[in-house]
């Protein structure tokens, strides 16, 4: 498991600092930019920034007081060319010599061999997003977009942990995860099917990082229980992760049960637990099933004159405009964290 270092929490403090002084551009504080501010504009881990110093001597070229390190415009403009080039697919190593090499302009380097990109891609193509379309998407993002294509494990998990560190599960995940997991995914699309393993590396590490930030569940946690799982033949797991960590935040118990759920484990689960809601998630709309939802909210337990039934709760893209009668469609985490809080509330 990565540990956090005091890097990172000073990564995670220049965050709010560098927001506040949005439209500032490149002009360097007095006395030179921090670590942290400047990974904090390239949208790197300060780690990274640190071993491309030491590794490559992309320093920068004084230091306050001869020890810390003080970035400036033109260290800066290094740096930028380092990431655009390892985005482009160099290896480090030769990505640095390249950017050493004054007398090599950026515009006459040598580039990697070019590949197609169709036309709907090509509109508002970004180097800040090595090459994603993220758009206005927040600089979080551009950079955890860097850090899986460049398959940076250690980047990658100190950006996570700093997101959901300073925003919470919920909001990182639906301002910061999401939309680079999309960005990710629309390159792939538009891409003859090439960068599956950055999709499949970046979706492990975000899994990876949900729980680490998950609390403990609490071995004498009752009340209100909750059924998450996968619809059969869903294997988007990702959400219901988000939504169990958030849901065991707040003290509530949650069985969670992942991808891909077959209807007959479905079925003997709710029999087994008495759930108050069952979550059933599905990405695409061939996997969702309204008889599925229908079937599960008829089940019932209890003693005769008192049985009770679970709320079900369709949730994800693949239940737009099936969700059947009587079924709740939560439109997003957030909302179905507040509806099961407001069950378990009765």
């Amino acid at each position: 498991m990565h540990t956090t270092c005091v890097d990172c929490a000073s990564y995670a403090a220049d965050v709010g600092s560098d927001r506040e002084r949005e439209g500032d551009g490149d002009a360097p504080l007095d006395g030179g930019l921090t670590t942290g501010e400047v990974a904090r504009r390239l949208g790197v881990a300060p780690t990274t920034v640190r071993s491309w110093d030491r590794r490559y001597g992309l320093g920068p070229g004084t230091r306050a007081d001869g020890r810390h390190r003080r970035w400036t415009a033109s260290d800066l403009a290094r740096l930028r060319k380092m990431c655009a080039l390892t985005g482009d697919g160099l290896p480090p190593a030769e990505a640095a010599r390249l950017v050493l090499d004054d007398s090599t302009p950026l515009v006459s380097r040598p580039q990697p061999k070019a590949r197609p990109v169709p036309p709907s891609a090509a509109h508002g193509r970004s180097r800040a997003g090595s090459g994603l379309r993220l758009g206005g998407v927040r600089q979080e993002c551009k950079g955890m977009a860097r850090a899986a294509l460049r398959l940076d494990a250690g980047a990658l998990d100190e950006l996570l942990d700093a997101a959901v560190r300073e925003h919470g599960l919920l909001e990182a995940w639906t301002e910061l995860i999401m939309p680079t997991l999309q960005a990710v995914g629309r390159k792939w699309e538009t891409s003859g099917e090439r960068y599956v393993e950055v999709e499949h590396f970046l979706s492990w590490h975000v899994s990876g990082a949900l729980r680490r930030h998950a609390p403990p569940i609490a071995p004498d946690t009752r009340g209100v229980t909750t059924i998450l799982a996968c619809v059969p033949g869903e294997l988007h797991t990702l959400p219901l992760e988000v939504l169990t960590a958030a849901l065991t935040e707040r003290g509530l118990l949650v069985r969670m049960f992942g991808a891909a759920l077959p209807v007959e484990s479905l079925v003997a689960a709710v029999r087994r637990t008495g759930p108050a809601v069952v979550g059933l998630w599905a990405q695409s709309r061939t996997t969702a099933s309204a008889p599925l939802a229908q079937h599960v909210a008829a089940i019932e337990w209890g003693v005769r004159g008192a049985r009770m039934k679970p709320v079900v709760f369709a949730m994800g893209p693949g239940w737009a405009g099936q969700v059947a009668r009587g079924i709740a469609h939560p439109p997003g985490l957030a909302e179905a964290v507040r509806a099961v809080e407001a069950l378990a509330g009765r």
